[in-house]
């Protein structure tokens, strides 16, 4: 054991020091700061409509995405009294990689001008978005793999979650302000491939003797990280958004989701889990839920009661998969989704871009008025129709499970290697980033009224 932990410091201390090396270099070589009077540094062959040009440093916007990413995801894998430590350290180790490699990446295709990429307020906002897409597959695999396989994964995410965003939002011209596909589904889907092919039969007949417990611990962590989601996810979902009005409707609907998908879990968790009220974590999962649904239709809805209907139905349909749905995924599909990320990202994703897809049908002059123009410009000018803008909508859902399978097929084929893999036997060392956990199932918060009910990273 000894000897195996200091292969891990090894490992991760050699990492560590490369990538960080690596980017130092990529940054002196092509990264300079976006002069703030300039009214634009987009090159014309892109479409940036997504990237706003820097007009002051927009800094309360940065800040409560920034705030974002840290504490409400940072606390959210804390929820585990065995890996919550550990698990901390880790995803502020994976926050500081991302956002660097995500800089680099997202830059090379939206912020590329002669020779050099240039970074501001919306650059940043663009790489804490796509380092939340991480963060959220870390909890489909939570509890499996080590810092250093961590480290992998966020490096070839990001590649393909920049990529992924590319495509849709620049040529197609797709609107996913809240990112229902750019994030949530994407870093959903990627995440559970991943897990399935970590996935070891042999150690599946393993039974544990004793179950994860959450404690008093988990629900501190569930209530920190579900208030710091009600505060700052509605400006989260709404910052890339280029138009004031946009930008209200977006916080707004966001907020009516958020409310009714909260108390559509009052309603339904007693009825599953034979309990009085909802647990925290129960809640938080209802908050996650209703936030990812308006990532593509919250600058869309014109109406409140839309908002509130959307919020209502996911708040009903994630406690159902976690009742019924995750327990077929570990049985049928071999999936060992850790943090539940299927049911509070995955599936609220892929209904967020059916709605989506649903209201670009409905955009017409009429409906929108003058946010016509501000929302699909190209259909406000006559160049495409709505049934194609609507069309693009939903083959952007396609594109997006396609490629985020593909990416995490890649990505778990090169974790699966038995020289990143940690020691069979090894334990899990709880309060240091350097964690080597048994390769084991990892139920957590599971006791005999609460199977499924897990929390996202």
């Amino acid at each position: 054991m000894p000897e195996h932990t200091a292969t891990s410091r090894l490992r991760l201390f050699g990492l560590c020091f490369f990538l960080q090396i690596l980017n130092i270099l990529l940054f002196a070589v092509f990264v300079r700061y976006s002069p703030e009077s300039s009214p634009g540094l987009c090159p014309s062959r892109l479409n940036c409509s997504r990237r706003n040009p820097d007009s002051g440093f927009q800094q309360p916007r940065f800040q409560g995405v920034h705030i974002q990413v840290l504490l409400s995801l940072g606390l959210l894998v804390a929820f585990l009294s065995r890996y919550g430590p550990g698990s901390a350290a880790t995803s502020i180790l994976i926050t500081a990689f991302a956002i660097q490699w995500a800089l680099l990446i997202q830059g090379i295709f939206h912020f590329f001008l002669n020779g050099k990429i240039y970074v501001g307020a919306q650059s940043m906002v663009s790489a804490d978005f796509c380092t939340a897409a991480v963060l959220i597959s870390t909890g489909a695999v939570l509890g499996r793999v080590n810092p250093v396989q961590l480290l992998l994964l966020a490096l070839l995410e990001v590649t393909m979650c920049s990529l992924n965003e590319y495509i849709l939002l620049s040529l197609m011209g797709v609107r996913d302000s809240g990112g229902s596909l750019t994030i949530h589904t994407f870093g959903a889907y990627f995440g559970l491939v991943v897990s399935r092919l970590l996935y070891q039969p042999h150690k599946d007949k393993k039974k544990r003797e004793e179950q994860q417990d959450m404690g008093q611990q988990g629900d501190v962590f569930a209530v920190a990280g579900t208030v710091f989601l009600w505060i700052f996810w509605p400006s989260f979902t709404s910052t890339t958004t280029f138009h004031d009005n946009a930008e209200n409707w977006a916080v707004l609907n966001t907020y009516f989701s958020l409310v009714a998908s909260t108390v559509a879990t009052f309603i339904l968790s007693p009825v599953l889990y034979e309990e009085s009220t909802p647990r925290m974590v129960q809640i938080q999962d209802a908050t996650l839920a209703g936030m990812a649904v308006m990532g593509m239709a919250g600058e869309m809805l014109v109406t409140p009661f839309g908002a509130l209907i959307a919020g209502f139905l996911v708040g009903l349909i994630s406690p159902l998969g976690f009742r019924f749905f995750t327990p077929v995924l570990h049985s049928r599909l071999k999936i060992q989704d850790t943090c539940g990320v299927h049911n509070i990202h995955g599936l609220p994703g892929i209904l967020g871009a059916l709605l989506g897809t649903l209201l670009t049908l409905l955009a017409t002059a009429d409906t929108y008025g003058d946010r016509l123009e501000l929302l699909f410009p190209l259909v406000a000018q006559g160049s495409w129709s709505v049934t194609y803008q609507a069309l693009m909508q939903l083959c952007a859902l396609l594109l997006t499970l396609l490629l985020a399978a593909l990416g995490g097929c890649i990505t778990g084929c090169i974790l699966k290697t038995k020289m990143l893999r940690g020691s069979p036997d090894a334990q899990s060392v709880e309060n240091t980033v350097l964690c080597e956990v048994a390769e084991e199932e990892c139920e957590p918060r599971a006791s005999s009224k609460e199977l499924g009910t897990s929390t996202l990273v």
